[in-house]
């Protein structure tokens, strides 16, 4: 049986791997809404091949969490931490699909001009973003303040895709090519309002983590 210096060691590296499946995934975040704005494939095929790696992450941080588990019954406090960081990690690996889903329209969209009406998606990329950022940070320094503040981001989130779904619809016409980038367009936003929403879960687990009491964010 692990002595409680090693499990203490053990757990570090867990929650380092924790932090390192989250650089990964915000880079992949980034890289897909590039990909779309620069029209660039190759940068998209990148996002699509990395996601393996993301799911090898996700399996040896599951692996790594039983075996802390198994091998020494965890104190109420360290086994809080070892279920956020299995609950962050499960949504860090969605957070990927869906990267990867908007990098597939990036290729099926390819060579395509598209409408001007799309300034806000930009901005809508950055925004789930900054909200992973922070959400890494309250993890981090245990700041349940920070991961409720996440809860308004999350708002602004929904706000900014009602916004463009509603620009994307009244566009719409006869065109069949242009009403099938619009849908795309539709679903690229949607992909990046649900990338807010598993952020605000890792939120709630933070919250969870350093409290003991679960705490709704996504309304």
């Amino acid at each position: 049986m692990e002595t409680r210096s090693s499990f203490h060691h053990s757990l570090d590296e867990l929650q380092r791997k924790l932090l390192d499946m989250g650089a990964s995934v915000e880079h992949l975040i980034h890289s897909a809404g590039e990909s779309l704005a620069r029209h660039d494939d190759k940068l998209a095929n990148d996002v699509i091949d990395s996601d393996d790696k993301i799911d090898e992450s996700l399996q040896h941080i599951e692996e790594l969490c039983l075996q802390l588990i198994a091998l020494q019954q965890p104190m109420a406090s360290d086994l809080r931490i070892i279920g956020t960081v299995l609950k962050i990690s499960t949504d860090l690996e969605r957070i990927a699909d869906h990267a990867v889903d908007i990098a597939k329209i990036t290729i099926r969209l390819s060579g395509e001009e598209l409408v001007q009406a799309v300034e806000d998606i930009p901005r809508m990329v950055n925004l789930p973003k900054e909200m992973l950022l922070e959400s890494l940070l309250s993890y981090t320094e245990r700041n349940v303040h920070r991961a409720a503040a996440l809860s308004e981001k999350e708002e602004q989130a929904d706000t900014l895709y009602s916004k463009i779904m509603s620009e994307m619809v009244e566009l719409m016409g006869s065109e069949t090519a242009k009403n099938r980038q619009l849908t795309h367009l539709i679903l690229v936003a949607h992909h990046l309002e649900r990338v807010a929403d598993h952020i605000t879960n890792i939120g709630e687990g933070v919250i969870y983590m350093v409290t003991g009491i679960r705490k709704i964010l996504n309304n």
